[in-house]
């Protein structure tokens, strides 16, 4: 038999003493842990256990706790209000790229330029003036309160009860007057970037900035003061979640005015009718444009809920998406078959043109009604270029058939169908504000966009003549727009290692 060396006994010893002596010293060994405990029975024991101590109830729903939800749901409100405007801010970039992609290379500076500028100029508009005519108390036509620098009463918890603004009934009110604002403002931005891109190619820079101002300061405000205000047209019933009215029919009605006062460009058009394509410089630039565009139109529409609301929001981004993917078939298609070939420039506006017709409805229409109304809008972006060509309305980027044309019809989507059984939990149907489908919300619709089509348009033209007598003209000179705005407007070149030659 195998006998361990005597040191090793010995350690075995000193280890067993040890294991004996900790047991000893630890509380709560397995022999503790198996005695019962006072006052219990012994295991196996058929005596009763010992009743269980009375449960302590919930603690009262204080007021400081409903303080502190409530707290944190207009925290998390103005978090996501706030992201969806950075997005928004964002679509700056992207309408910079496509009207700069769609006009010529001389022109390139220029058009940057007015991109670049015109959010600063809008902020400095809307904070003076236009806020306070948009949502102030007022009457049914502008608000009279708070008129310059925003400084009437907000109707956020810790600032008063003025400034019923957007949708009231939905509560948006939750967020503090700075997130409502600058949310307000990206939008009135975009109104303003639309006529930017309608002028281009021939509009002095310093005209551009001024009527800028009246957009921003007077003419956008007024027009959203009807529907989004509290005014007149939200009396009667009139609906738009997003802005397909407020801002692309806006800034719609506001192109076509200034491109009726300054006329086409030259050689755009020749006689008996015939029309002269004067290609863009970048289609790169036009694409990715579109893309950023998109993105940001994911802000656009669900941040109108301006609540951070799952269900509404997850709603509203479904039926943007797939109205834009449709409308980008649909207009993909209707060019191939009028021209015979896929035409990128075509499909890309019509990308846009379904974004715009489902900005209004998105949030009351169904998901398959959104892809009905993007094929719609593809179809009708691609009739309506060739419709503004044939009555000689010179748009180098599209703006009118994109944002008006289809502003005009989105805004009319609605009130064919919306359906108040599919609005998530927040959305507006049940808080009363949707009419119902049909002929019922179809009236305060048609209403709306013949209201905005006089009340805008003639706004508008009132300010491009002001402007043109401000600025002695609104136009550049013949010379001038020959050899592109960049040079004379500007002395620089987009491009100037390189030697383009380009139509005129």
């Amino acid at each position: 038999m195998t006998r361990f060396p005597r040191k090793w006994t010995k350690w075995m010893l000193c280890l067993a003493a040890l294991l004996l002596a900790v047991g000893m010293v630890l509380p709560g060994t397995a022999a503790d842990e198996m005695k019962p405990a006072d006052g219990a029975p012994a295991v196996g024991s058929s005596a009763p256990a010992a009743p269980a101590a009375p449960a302590t109830d919930p603690p009262a729903f204080t007021k400081e706790m409903a303080d502190a939800i409530a707290s944190q749901k207009i925290a998390m409100d103005t978090i996501w209000v706030m992201l969806a405007a950075f997005l928004v801010f964002f679509m700056n970039l992207g309408f910079g790229l496509v009207e700069s992609g769609f006009c010529r290379a001389k022109n390139c500076v220029n058009i940057l330029f007015k991109n670049f500028a015109v959010f600063a100029v809008s902020s400095v508009a809307f904070l003076l003036l236009g806020f306070g005519l948009m949502f102030g108390d007022g009457n049914p036509l502008f608000g009279l309160s708070g008129l310059i620098f925003a400084s009437g009463a907000d109707n956020s918890p810790a600032l008063g009860d003025a400034y019923q603004g957007v949708y009231h009934a939905l509560n948006w009110t939750g967020v503090p007057l700075w997130a409502k604002f600058f949310f307000q403002l990206v939008f009135a931005g975009t109104a303003a970037t639309i006529v930017s891109g309608a002028v281009a190619e021939r509009i002095k820079f310093k005209a551009f900035v001024i009527f800028t101002l009246f957009m921003v300061g007077i003419i956008y405000p007024v027009g959203g003061h009807l529907i989004w205000g509290g005014g007149w047209l939200a009396s009667k019933g009139f609906l738009d979640f997003a802005g397909s009215t407020v801002v692309h029919s806006i800034g719609g009605w506001a192109a076509l005015a200034g491109i009726i006062v300054l006329g086409p460009r030259l050689g755009k058009y020749g006689q008996g009718g015939k029309v002269n394509a004067i290609p863009g410089h970048s289609m790169t630039s036009a694409a990715i444009g579109v893309f950023v565009l998109w993105f940001g139109w994911f802000g656009f529409n669900p941040g109108s809920t301006m609540a951070a609301d799952g269900p509404s929001i997850a709603h509203v981004a479904t039926t943007t998406n797939i109205a834009a993917a449709a409308a980008t078939l649909s207009s993909m298609i209707t060019a191939w078959i009028l021209l015979g070939k896929p035409d990128l420039g075509m499909t890309l506006n019509g990308c846009l043109a379904g974004l715009v017709a489902i900005t209004a409805p998105c949030a009351f229409v169904s998901v398959p009604s959104s892809l009905i109304i993007g094929v719609i809008a593809g179809i009708l972006v691609v009739a309506a270029v060739f419709f503004f060509d044939r009555i000689r309305i010179d748009d180098p980027v599209g703006a009118t058939a994109v944002h008006l044309a289809n502003g005009v019809f989105g805004t009319i989507a609605l009130g064919l169908f919306a359906d108040p059984t599919v609005c998530p939990a927040a959305a507006v149907a049940k808080k009363g504000l949707l009419l119902g489908g049909g002929m019922e919300q179809l009236a305060p619709q048609l209403i709306g966009v013949g209201v905005i089509a006089v009340a805008v348009f003639s706004l508008s033209l009132g300010f491009w003549l002001v402007t043109k007598l401000a600025c002695n003209g609104i136009r550049v000179s013949e010379e001038e727009e020959v050899e592109g705005l960049d040079y004379h407007e500007h002395g620089n070149s987009a491009y100037p290692n390189f030697q383009l030659v380009e139509r005129r």
